[in-house]
């Protein structure tokens, strides 16, 4: 199949749904966004908490949280596969080559992002109004909700950035939850699989799909810095 043809095929599977090809953004959507909302409300108090505490080590937890954001994806779902394996600590959950061990892996990859981009711009905002919120007694871990409900359009920016980070990674989902037809295989994996085994309208689609969503993505983070800018003036 040429090139136009494969593409043309590409297209009758977006605007035809697919029942296949809609399984499998489904699930990818269904994962990325779980892992999302799991970083989201573990790492903003924790990037927040970070941002406005002061404690022996903290330079270096910095410093970590900010080298863990190129975690390589292979490195999370391997860390992943030794926890949930049946000799890991929670090998008990039952979770390998599951949805949920997906949703896991895209997390820990999410986290640091999400902490990072946090603690930088809660740390702004906390340096510029500690000594109003502190005239109000908001002090330290008190003034966490304000300081992020004032900087939530940038913590919207942040967060986008990690939903990209997670829904364009294919090694730690493929390590984690195992390809499987109908139950794991996600856009990025299926697209790898499928290029490889020379179904390009199938890879085609999905890569539209995914492309298309990268470009919201990105349209959104700005449009979130833009209208964050225009309320801060």
């Amino acid at each position: 199949m040429d090139v136009s043809s494969a593409f043309t095929a590409a297209l009758s599977l977006i605007f035809n749904l697919d029942p296949q090809f809609l399984q499998v953004v489904g699930l990818s959507l269904r994962v990325t966004l779980s892992a999302l909302l799991l970083a989201a409300v573990i790492g903003l108090p924790l990037g927040a908490l970070l941002a406005v505490a002061r404690f022996r080590g903290r330079s270096m937890l910095i410093v970590l949280v900010n080298g863990l954001m190129g975690l390589p994806p292979v490195v999370a779902g391997l860390i992943v596969f030794l926890l949930l394996s049946r000799s890991g600590p929670l090998g008990y959950l039952g979770w390998l080559f599951s949805p949920a061990a997906m949703i896991l892996a895209q997390t820990l990859l999410v986290l640091p992002i999400v902490i990072a981009l946090t603690r930088s711009a809660v740390e702004e905002l906390w340096r510029e109004y500690r000594e109003h919120l502190t005239s109000l007694g908001l002090t330290g871990r008190r003034a966490i909700p304000t300081l992020l409900w004032d900087g939530r359009f940038v913590l919207a920016t942040g967060l986008l950035a990690g939903f990209g980070r997670a829904s364009a990674e294919v090694g730690a989902v493929l390590i984690v939850g195992g390809n499987i037809a109908g139950y794991t295989r996600t856009m990025t994996t299926s697209i790898a699989l499928e290029t490889s085994k020379g179904d390009l309208p199938l890879a085609l689609g999905l890569g539209i799909v995914l492309i298309a969503l990268t470009i919201a993505i990105n349209a959104a983070a700005f449009g979130a810095s833009r209208v964050g800018a225009r309320f801060a003036a």
